[in-house]
């Protein structure tokens, strides 16, 4: 983490450098010098990260490092600061006299100086500090190279586990089994995915060991890559593990064989038989790479098997016939089950004592069906005999992860994971841990603050929010996080957009970032007296802050205690952070903006989202470094002319949903006429038309998503003549000022080759014929479209359609999907007051997964068709005639063509409440 921060902290000194040449004048030199102390010491850091050094001295060495950086921050933050206020001082103190300023500018320049002075100075007194102490990098105790022995011997041991101590594994083995002993001739790979200790070695080793299935052919192996892995050694194991399934005499020059050799042994040796290989714990693609030269297809039906926590390597495309097992953590019957016979091991039938199940409930429910967990945590508590301990490991759970031997394997398997991080995933990571448990946090709110932290790096030619999409991505590859929602059955169902951690990998990455000072969640339980982090989320709060030690060093604030309503404790906790990037307040019952922001001058990132603030003072223009302003279902309806003023600001959301199927689904805000003037936006959603509007926001040549509400017939040459320009665009809205208003939609669209969201809501004359020009287009809505003539031939040719929802959107009484539509997912048809008939002709929709079918009061009978649906996962049926329902139940006439479907929910009204009923 030191070296992360050292990295960070060396970008943020080279884009000041670049940046701020006149403000910096006179300290420049110092922060040369720093850079290049730092520059040199990522060469060390690198060995320290490398070996995870145990030592104390070597703790403390790394820990001094990561200190220094945050300190050099700090400096260089306040510096920024002061300078700042001195340029925005007001009129009257700019036209003083420069004989008065520049004394104190010169004083204040020279003690920065000073201090960075001081801080080279600790640099370079460390090697001659360690030397004098003789502080190393070497001989630690536990380095990632001995956790992956341990994490191999827990391996091995999969294979001697009593079938009595397992659980939920039979269905898993029979699917497995199936794929191996099929009839297929041609080789195939089996992908076996999941999170580090999800029992994927333990499932594939129970199915290894099976006699049938061995005596199915000629030769076995089971190799153990992990993330070090050579592939000399690799082809070594693979040729005695081969030899020795029958019981022959490998080489006796084996060792001394090259990789040529080895490689042409193994080539030979397999030519006629039929074999069965398992690469356990492969990490990275490249291992399949480097192997499958040895491994070739001779049609014998060999196979090979992969276990891995990297979805990029169970999806990998392995140029012959191949299956994907995602392991499902454990159903809940089943994890109490493993968890009481690991804990209550003694008590009669493995019972839990009355007295000790809410406390057992809640630590299975911490495992969320996590196999190693439950069998870690079942074993520590088997020791655990009163009521008090019980209780103090639900309470310290995070404490006892990092210092009880027993959970050892769970710990080290997950930090397995993290080590194998760079800087920038480890940061972004371990940021998720500052959410409260269970949280769904959206991907666009994550990657923002990801990078008003400064945590993703700059690559030429990409977007910096394409580079969070692809850190998220890649955590989410790699088993870290979940996905949310976006996924049925393991397969996505378009780009995800919520998220969440598993409990014991949130207690892991908190236990780092506090001890690293990265982050801290205060929860009210603890008096605090002193801050020594960077980031600081308060779950629940308990009373009035008067002041913590160490509240300057904060750079971000996140609020979770929603029903924290007292603007001055707010504005007080956020005046002790001057020099905050991130300020987080989503939800919070607040009705006025923090006076205290407003001087904020590092501020990068402020979500007001949910809040019922009013209004945005004049004084927002002060916030001259912010990049993203959230004020989406907020009171604001119109922004202040200081907003004008913002000019870093890349993303300003600001709509209000009113959440109903009419007209008015929702609100766009009015802002000043010259709104023009941020050239940076990339998001402006819902900007209010008014005047020029729909002229002037064609200057905003960086815009990737716009939304325009009021939009009214005559504004049509303006608005296509500004799109025209966007030539960024990527997702556009519309909004009619009412519900009258035609839509100005009629002109030839401009060429639009990266437009992915289409949203038309108002009146449309007619079928719009150059929808099917919009080839990228993966996202329509039309809502209250109300077109006499049938929309849906010129929607079906759309080739990368993924979601298409339709509500008021036609007026006649069949829709009836015949052609296309070969991408679709999610179908979501709303409101049709008059259709009285769905069809869905057979080979339409091959992928769709979603459909939901909302306010169809004249609906005769099912949609016709369903049963060709085979992929289809999920029905919503709302607000649509209880015979239609009526006939979907359980021995009802149009049963067995929904059947087939996982979840059915029919959602009707009942006293005023909604109920949701599911029918499957």
């Amino acid at each position: 983490m030191a070296l992360s921060v050292t990295d960070l902290l060396i970008g943020k000194l080279a884009t000041i450098l670049e940046n701020e040449g006149t403000t910096i004048a006179g300290v420049r030199h110092e922060v040369d010098k720093i850079k290049e102390e730092f520059l040199s010491m990522k060469a060390f850091l690198v060995d320290a990260e490398a070996n995870k050094p145990k030592t104390e001295g070597q703790k403390l060495w790394v820990a001094r490092i990561r200190d220094l950086a945050y300190d050099v921050e700090d400096i260089i933050d306040e510096f920024m600061f002061h300078m700042y206020a001195k340029q925005t001082g007001g009129r009257l103190s700019r036209g003083l006299h420069k004989t008065i300023r520049a004394p104190c500018n010169l004083w204040f320049r020279h003690k920065i100086a000073k201090k960075l002075q001081k801080i080279t100075d600790m640099i370079k007194a460390i090697p001659e500090r360690n030397q004098r102490y003789v502080v190393g990098l070497v001989g630690g105790a536990t380095t990632s190279e001995d956790i992956q022995n341990l994490v191999q011997n827990q391996a091995e041991s999969s294979f001697f586990i009593m079938e009595d101590e397992l659980v939920g594994i039979e269905g898993k083995k029979q699917i497995l089994m199936g794929w191996l002993m099929d009839d297929e001739q041609h080789q195939t790979v089996i992908s076996v995915v999941g999170m580090g200790g999800s029992g994927k070695t333990t499932l594939v080793a129970k199915t290894f060991t099976n006699e049938l299935l061995k005596r199915n052919f000629d030769c076995y192996a089971w190799i153990t890559v992990s993330q070090t892995y050579d592939v000399v050694h690799l082809f070594r194991s693979l040729i005695r593990e081969l030899y020795k399934s029958r019981k022959e005499n490998f080489p006796a020059i084996l060792n001394a064989m090259s990789r040529i050799e080895l490689l042409e042994l193994l080539v030979n040796y397999l030519e006629s038989k039929k074999y069965l290989v398992v690469l356990d714990d492969v990490w990275d693609v490249k291992v399949w790479r480097e192997t499958k030269v040895s491994l070739q297809d001779r049609q014998l039906g060999s196979r090979v098997v992969l276990t891995t926590r990297n979805e990029e390597v169970a999806s990998n495309s392995f140029g012959v016939e191949s299956y994907v097992y995602r392991i499902q953590p454990l159903q809940q019957n089943e994890a109490w089950e493993l968890f009481s016979r690991k804990a209550f091991s003694t008590k009669p039938q493995k019972t839990c004592p009355t007295e000790l199940k809410s406390l057992a409930c809640q630590l299975v429910e911490k495992c969320e069906g996590l196999p190693l967990g439950i069998v870690a945590l079942g074993g520590l508590m088997s020791s655990k005999k009163s009521l008090d301990q019980w209780q103090q490991v639900c309470n310290n759970l995070n404490w006892y992860l990092h210092n009880n031997s027993s959970l050892d394997p769970v710990r080290n398997i997950l930090l397995l994971s993290f080590n194998d991080f760079p800087s920038q995933l480890k940061h972004c990571f371990l940021y998720c841990s500052l959410f409260p448990e269970d949280y769904l946090f959206k991907r666009k709110r994550m990657t923002r603050l990801w990078i008003a932290e400064g945590f993703v790096e700059n690559v030429k030619g990409v977007m910096p929010e394409e580079v969070a999409d692809g850190y998220l991505r890649e955590l989410c590859s790699r088993s870290m996080l979940q996905v949310a929602d976006g996924f049925v059955s393991g397969e996505p169902l378009g780009r995800p957009k919520k998220f969440k951690m598993h409990d014991l990998m949130r207690e892991l990455a908190l236990s780092i970032a506090e001890k690293e000072k990265f982050g801290y969640v205060y929860d009210g339980r603890e008096v605090m007296e002193e801050i020594s982090t960077r980031r600081l989320s308060i779950h629940r709060m308990k009373g009035e802050i008067k002041s913590w030690r160490g509240m300057s060093k904060i750079r971000s604030l996140l609020v979770f205690d929603t029903v924290m309503s007292s603007l001055s404790f707010l504005n007080t906790l956020v005046s002790q952070f001057k020099l905050l990037r991130t300020l987080d307040l989503e939800d919070v019952q607040i009705d006025k903006l923090p006076g205290a922001v407003v001087y904020l001058f590092n501020l990068r990132y402020l979500n007001l989202k949910g809040t019922l603030i009013k209004e945005l003072p004049e004084s927002i223009r002060r916030l001259c470094n912010l990049q993203f302003l959230n004020i989406r279902d907020t009171k604001i309806e119109s922004l202040p002319q200081g907003i004008t003023r913002l000019l870093n600001l890349r993303n300003l959301i600001m709509f209000r949903y009113t959440r109903n199927l009419y007209f008015k689904v929702a609100s766009g805000t009015k802002a000043p006429s010259n709104i023009c003037k941020l050239q940076k936006l990339q998001s402006l959603l819902v900007i209010e038309s008014e005047g020029d509007t729909c002229r002037l926001i064609g200057n905003m040549t960086q815009l990737k998503r716009i939304g325009l509400s009021n939009v009214k017939e005559r504004d049509e040459i303006d608005l296509w003549v500004s799109i025209q320009k966007l030539t960024l665009l990527q997702s556009l809205g519309l909004m009619a000022s009412n519900e009258e208003e035609i839509l100005p939609v009629k002109v030839e669209c401009p060429p639009l080759p990266h437009l992915r969201k289409l949203g038309l809501l108002g009146r449309l004359q007619n079928v719009i014929p150059w929808f099917s020009s919009l080839h990228s287009l993966t996202t329509l809505v039309l809502h209250w479209s109300r077109l006499e003539e049938d929309l849906l031939p010129q929607i079906e040719a759309l080739l990368n359609l993924t979601r298409l929802s339709l509500c008021n959107a036609y007026v006649g009484e069949e829709l009836r999907f015949c052609r296309g539509f070969v991408k679709l997912m999610r179908l979501e048809l709303l409101n049709f007051a008059s259709v009285k008939k769905i069809t869905i002709e057979n080979g339409v929709m091959p992928n769709l997964q979603y459909l939901c079918v909302d306010s169809f009061m004249e609906l005769k009978t099912v949609p016709l068709g369903l049963e060709y649906l085979s992929t289809l996962q999920y029905l919503a049926l709302k607000d649509v005639p209880m015979e239609v329902i009526r006939s979907i139940r359980k021995r009802g006439v149009d049963r067995s063509k929904v059947q087939h479907i996982p979840e059915i929910i029919h959602v009707f009204k009942q006293s005023s409440k909604l109920v949701h009923e599911n029918l499957a």
